[in-house]
């Protein structure tokens, strides 16, 4: 054989099986040292040593990240982390670091590491903007999956405006978001308070990223948290979630008391359905509204935005003592309405069993007026039933229980024969005489 093309088909075969090899992943850590990498914000010190990337504590100064120089859209990123001493931490993705935003702070999605109680690694966490948008409470079989002391594998994939995460092989969340398409890879070190926490470790090896040629994983069945506006995922539709507001039609809805859509009261604008205000004018109030449809046990999910000072909810579990007497999901601004102090130990303020069960306040993550809430009912076939705020739980009872029951019995509803407990029953959403505003509303039905 010609020795020219020996060599042209060895070069060939050799390139061939290194393509094979890599599978299309770049490590982004040539194991040696720094290079490509660079830190912003905190003095938290950074090191390339026995092939791994050691981050160390340094107190009294802010969250360091130690960031990719290059900026990733889509991407599947893969790496090992040991915390050797246990503190929170994360890996940013699709981050950003401008002057203009807080003075160059990092901000953008992060992929929590989270050795507490609280189990929350792998879930997403918006650094320095929007605060959590995946609390791992949403998908408690994965709070075991990270391992102390030991070598934890993550894996994130972002296609598009889908986001996923994985904990040691174990599906973590699922987040559909499009706020930040491109953005730098980081490292954090959290600051940490007093120079007792000075010198803790955490480790990071085999860090590699693949760009081209990538496919979407199979959807795992775990919670959706969708933070695009009125938009049914597909893995939301193989769930089973249907719209019930898409941002334009009122057609699944009609008046709590007539067959017809309110005619004043209500609008549909910017893909929010809207009860106006009406000042307490009873010629200005269109009254509540309801599902056309009537569900079982379900699951409801729904964004909420309620201006200053205003009062309303979303109603289930009616019927058998009149259309609009049933169980609520208060909504309510605490700050500003009185509501908030009337009742029993705080059961008729935000996201409370309303004048029933209290929201836990620990667990109530809450944004105020003007800003976008996530909500959340659950009604399960054997009657459990639960609030949620924002990914987080914060009310559950069973319906018809003896607690349920005495709750019932100390509540305004008292009189109410068979309260709640009807089989079939209209979502209902509240006129209260003040603006709200409602998008993404979701519903599946639960057998």
């Amino acid at each position: 054989m010609n020795k020219v093309l020996y060599l042209f088909l060895a070069v060939l075969i050799l390139s061939s099986c290194n393509s094979a090899k890599n599978d299309g992943w770049t490590e982004l850590f040539n194991g040696k040292d720094l290079t490509g990498w660079k830190q912003l914000n905190g003095e938290a010190k950074y090191e390339a040593a026995d092939g791994m990337i050691v981050g160390t504590t340094v107190a009294n100064t802010p969250n360091s990240f130690l960031c990719t120089e290059q900026e990733y859209s889509d991407f599947v990123l893969e790496l090992e982390m040991l915390l050797v001493d246990d503190f929170n931490s994360g890996m940013q993705f699709r981050s950003q670091s401008s002057p203009d935003y807080m003075n160059g702070r990092v901000h953008g999605y992060q992929c929590e590491v989270d050795p507490s109680e609280r189990a929350w690694s792998a879930g997403i966490y918006d650094e320095a903007r929007r605060g959590w948008l995946y609390p791992v409470e949403l998908n408690p079989d994965a709070k075991t999956a990270f391992k102390s002391g030991q070598w934890n594998h993550y894996r994130i994939e972002c296609i598009g405006s889908s986001i996923k995460t994985w904990l040691n092989g174990v599906p973590v969340s699922h987040l559909i978001d499009d706020m930040t398409p491109k953005g730098f890879i980081a490292l954090q070190v959290h600051s940490i308070r007093d120079e007792s926490m000075a010198n803790r470790q955490i480790k990071w090896r085999n860090i590699r990223i693949k760009t081209e040629n990538l496919q979407p994983s199979p959807d795992e069945g775990i919670y959706v948290v969708n933070m695009l506006p009125n938009n049914l995922s597909k893995a939301e539709e193989g769930q089973g979630f249907k719209l019930l507001f898409d941002g334009k039609s009122i057609d699944n809805f009609k008046s709590a008391e007539e067959d017809e859509f309110p005619s004043k009261g209500w609008e549909v604008k910017n893909g929010e359905l809207i009860v106006l205000s009406s000042g307490g004018d009873p010629e200005k109030k269109g009254g509540s509204i309801v599902t056309k449809e009537q569900f079982g046990p379900f699951e409801l999910k729904f964004d909420f935005m309620f201006t200053e000072g205003a009062n309303s909810g979303v109603k289930y579990c009616l019927g058998n003592n009149g259309p609009s007497v049933g169980l609520e999901y208060q909504i309510l601004d605490d700050e500003n309405h009185p509501d908030a102090k009337n009742g029993i130990n705080g059961n008729r303020t935000l996201a409370s069993l309303y004048d029933l069960i209290p929201a836990q306040k620990e667990k109530r993550y809450i944004k105020g007026p003007g800003e976008w809430n996530r909500g959340r009912i659950v009604v399960y076939p054997d009657n459990r039933a639960e609030h949620w705020l924002n990914g987080r739980k914060v009310v559950e009872f069973t319906r018809g229980s003896d607690e349920f029951k005495k709750l019932v019995a100390g509540s305004k509803f008292a009189d109410k024969e068979g309260f709640a407990m009807a089989d079939q029953w209209p979502i209902y959403f509240q006129d209260h005489n003040d603006e709200v505003h409602f998008r993404s509303i979701k519903i599946r039905e639960l057998q």
